[in-house]
């Protein structure tokens, strides 16, 4: 199922196990996005800043940082899985599974893996598998993400 732009069904009792979302937004990954986080976390490997070197390896030209990738993947399935978070539990399983290049457009997918209770009335826990496609479909990253969400019962208006 295409997701629609954020909806208020994003509670903890919304979520069921095998659930899947195509997300609304895609983005496309720029200089700007490639080489502020890659500074940042002082990520100086040549792949990511060297032109020259890069035209002459196998890849042609510079490579997007992997957890550039897989941030923006995730950041796009929050519309719909983070909207009623409480916390952010875990990150497990991370695979980047194809380069990303400066112009690709990624597109984010999600299905609900598991729903539980948390040791808390007001919230539960979900867990999440994302993964993330450049435009011509290739699978780039995939993850996946525990969430605390609030409970419509405690939380909802």
């Amino acid at each position: 199922m295409t997701a629609t732009l954020t909806s208020g069904n994003t509670y903890f009792e919304d979520f069921a196990a095998g659930q899947k979302m195509q997300h609304a937004r895609g983005t496309t990954i720029e200089e700007v996005e490639s080489q502020l986080l890659t500074k940042l976390v002082m990520n100086t490997a040549d792949g990511h800043f060297n032109e020259d070197r890069m035209q002459k390896s196998p890849f042609g030209q510079r490579l997007v940082f992997g957890l550039v990738t897989g941030s923006t993947v995730i950041g796009l399935a929050t519309q719909d899985t983070a909207e009623n978070a409480l916390a952010e539990l875990g990150l497990d399983k991370l695979r980047f599974r194809a380069p990303v290049f400066l112009g690709d457009t990624l597109t984010a997918y999600t299905e609900v893996l598991d729903t539980r209770d948390a040791d808390r009335d007001d919230a539960g826990v979900v867990r999440f598998k994302h993964w993330g496609t450049k435009q011509d479909g290739t699978i780039v990253f995939e993850g996946e993400r525990e969430v605390l969400i609030k409970r419509r019962s405690h939380w909802g208006s």
